[in-house]
């Protein structure tokens, strides 16, 4: 009879147990592991030919510099050059006074450089027409940073057009305050400028760390004339369609089509340039960087996906058609000790550009830092 009755509320107790387990393992999960529900029916795409010879540690910094993290980088105007953003030897340009942007030649030797005390946290780039270079600086200092080095006051959260010779000659954004346009971004992670100057801007950085909506949970992109105006945003943060957990990178492609890496959300949404959502594409896996070259190939760079933030998906560099969204080849994730991004398996670049002839660039950010190199090795 004791025994029969304590079945039961053994079974219960056993249930508790088990639910306290499955709620404790539940609030284990990272912050910002969340995502949409249409990308688990997505089969991953680990597994396509590799037409690239991988070349790292490319570029040398002058006076000795080693490299920092980079994930700013776009190809010079001429097509072979190469404009690269680092992080002042470490993962932040706080008390230093180094040239943060540089230009390097095709053989890896820097050029041009400028930029010093104007950037602390260079994170997207674009060269226009004209070659003009604009770099989106992401966020302001640290309270440790200004504590070790109070200059850095007043800094981030700006994009700053540099004539090619690093003269400024533009500043979006109110420097070291976050806020909303016109006056101000909130972490702006890249900038784009359009064939006729139309220029958009992608923020902010930490919406891709967010699981609900409130404080902080910025989605959106804004849109402004060649001078500064500002013509609309469009956007929120979330998992809807037009919505954004991250807009991390921007491309534009032949038809003039916005392509933005939502890298939270684990995809690409295409959009017109009035803002209006076009298509998803789930296929590229979790995009740190874009680039759509003349041809509407598309470079699509995953310095992030793991079990966590990415189930299924390796690190690596996706390359395919920007008019179809068929998926071409896969450059699997370098070999480190330490794994890039938010964890996994080895390490992969975060920004990424081509040149005219096809080589594609990548920057690196965590425990392989500088530039990685990518030589076709045919031609499709």
């Amino acid at each position: 009879m004791t025994m029969t009755r304590s079945r039961p509320a053994t079974f219960a107790c056993a249930a508790l147990i088990a639910a306290a387990a499955a709620t404790a393992l539940a609030q284990q999960k990272p912050r910002g592991a969340t995502g949409p529900p249409e990308h688990a029916k997505v089969t991953p795409v680990n597994n396509l030919p590799n037409p690239y010879e991988t070349v790292r540690n490319w570029g040398t910094l002058p006076d000795g510099r080693t490299w920092g993290s980079v994930s700013a980088i776009n190809v010079d105007v001429d097509g072979k050059h190469v404009w690269a953003g680092d992080r002042c030897g470490t993962n932040s340009c706080a008390g230093s006074m180094v040239d943060p942007i540089v230009k390097l030649d095709p053989s890896g030797k820097v050029v041009q450089s400028f930029g010093a005390g104007l950037i602390l946290w260079p994170h997207g780039m674009d060269v226009d027409r004209q070659g003009n270079v604009w770099v989106a600086d992401a966020r302001s200092a640290t309270a440790a940073e200004l504590k070790k080095f109070p200059d850095a006051a007043g800094k981030g959260h700006t994009v700053t057009k540099f004539s090619p010779q690093g003269k400024v000659l533009m500043v979006l954004g109110t420097p070291g305050e976050a806020g909303d346009p016109p006056a101000k971004f909130t972490e702006p992670n890249d900038v784009l400028v359009a064939p006729d100057g139309s220029i958009f801007v992608g923020e902010s950085h930490g919406g891709q760390s967010l699981d609900e909506d409130g404080p902080g949970a910025i989605g959106r992109i804004s849109k402004f004339s060649p001078d500064g105006k500002l013509i609309k945003t469009f956007g929120s943060w979330g998992y809807g369609p037009g919505q954004f957990r991250g807009p991390h990178s921007l491309a534009l492609d032949s038809q003039g089509r916005l392509f933005v890496a939502d890298r939270g959300n684990r995809r690409i949404q295409i959009f017109d340039q009035e803002g209006q959502h076009l298509a998803t594409w789930y296929q590229f896996s979790r995009i740190s960087g874009l680039y759509i070259d003349k041809n509407d190939t598309l470079y699509a760079i995953d310095s992030e996906s793991d079990d966590n933030f990415n189930p299924g998906w390796r690190k690596g560099l996706r390359v395919g058609s920007a008019k179809t969204g068929e998926v071409w080849y896969f450059v699997p994730e370098h070999v480190s000790k330490q794994a890039s991004g938010m964890g996994g398996y080895g390490s992969m670049g975060e920004g990424v550009t081509v040149d005219a002839a096809g080589v594609v660039y990548a920057g690196e950010v965590g425990p392989i830092q500088g530039l990685t190199k990518f030589i076709p090795r045919l031609k499709r």
